[in-house]
């Protein structure tokens, strides 16, 4: 009888151990955008490289030209909903396009940021804010 209780109380705690770790894994998938400063909006100018409007979120790539030199800078976006919302169409955005973007820069420094909004060459202008532009 023991040895019955001590292997259901194993499987017990094995199950429960597997329980919190399949929940732990869909909440690191997500990350939030703390990593950003949404109390600053830096407008980075650049040539389009790629554009993925996809969910849950969006990612731009630009290269840009300025005083640390030429390189190239990954962006995320809002996911293509949000997006749409702002006034986004597809074929907007293309590769080769040159386009002023507005971002919530990294906290830490280093290039990259949020996609607050953006203006194509077109003078196409899609935001959340566009009050801030």
């Amino acid at each position: 009888m023991k040895l019955e209780l001590g292997t259901m109380r194993t499987v017990s705690i094995a199950l429960a151990i597997l329980l919190l770790i399949s929940i732990g894994i869909p909440a690191k998938a997500h990350h939030s955008a703390a990593a950003q400063d949404f109390t600053k909006r830096v407008e980075v100018n650049g040539v389009v490289k790629s554009w993925r409007i996809v969910n849950p979120h969006g990612k731009l790539l630009i290269q840009v030209s300025d005083a640390k030199g030429t390189r190239e800078i990954e962006l995320e976006t809002h996911s293509r909903n949000n997006v749409y919302r702002s006034g986004y169409r597809d074929g907007m955005i293309k590769s080769g396009d040159k386009i002023k973007v507005f971002i919530a820069p990294n906290r830490d420094g280093t290039d990259g940021g949020y996609v607050i909004a953006f203006e194509t060459a077109a003078g196409d202008k899609v935001g959340l804010d566009p009050n801030r532009r």
